[in-house]
């Protein structure tokens, strides 16, 4: 079965140090959690076992045109200058960071699957099962996991590679997620099986 490791908004605007998001309750998460140097000994794993990775990043061109006024997510992102293409802020974090070859999934949703490229990749390499982990739990990891279950991909989650901006609310997506994902961590994780 061939697979895809996504690695899902570890982006600077959520996930650096020096970030907005970073020096907020998300990012106390995840560096209490290990988050990033977790991710990166999991991506090592993935490309070790010839497993292509997806970076899927949230943004939104300069002038914001593809988002939306009415999200409650994504509404202050413009008065804020947060997720806008082309800076640093929508970088995947440096220590993380893409190799040629790899996917550059880029969404203006919670989801990586709305009106991305993400289906086409993986019908173009004939992908049956997607891992996938990163910020936050309560966001994009269920909006993957929900979508691609509803697509009929096997999706596994690297459960230590996940942080939200509380423990609890990490805790709680986990719980639901069971029904529709198998989990792993970093150190266990099998991406040839």
């Amino acid at each position: 079965m061939r697979s895809i490791y996504l690695v899902l908004d570890m982006e600077n605007d959520l996930v650096a140090e020096e970030g907005p998001n970073g020096k907020g309750p998300l990012g106390a998460q995840v560096r209490a959690r290990g988050i990033i140097p977790r991710t990166a000994a999991a991506i090592a794993k993935a490309r070790a076992a010839g497993v292509p990775i997806g970076y899927v990043r949230v943004g939104f061109s300069p002038d914001y045109r593809e988002a939306p006024s009415t999200s409650a997510i994504f509404s202050g992102a413009k008065q804020h200058g947060l997720f806008k293409l082309g800076t640093w802020g929508t970088e995947v974090h440096k220590d993380l960071a893409p190799q040629p070859g790899d996917f550059d999934i880029v969404k203006h949703r919670v989801s990586p699957f709305y009106a991305t490229n993400l289906e086409a990749i993986l019908r173009a390499h004939g992908i049956q099962r997607i891992f996938c982990s990163g910020v936050s739990t309560i966001a994009v990891v269920q909006g993957t996991v929900r979508d691609a279950h509803d697509r009929d991909y096997v999706v596994t989650v690297l459960e230590d590679c996940c942080a939200s901006p509380t423990a609890e609310d990490h805790e709680a997506a986990i719980r639901v997620l069971q029904r529709f994902a198998t989990f792993t961590t970093s150190d266990t994780v099998d991406f040839s099986g």
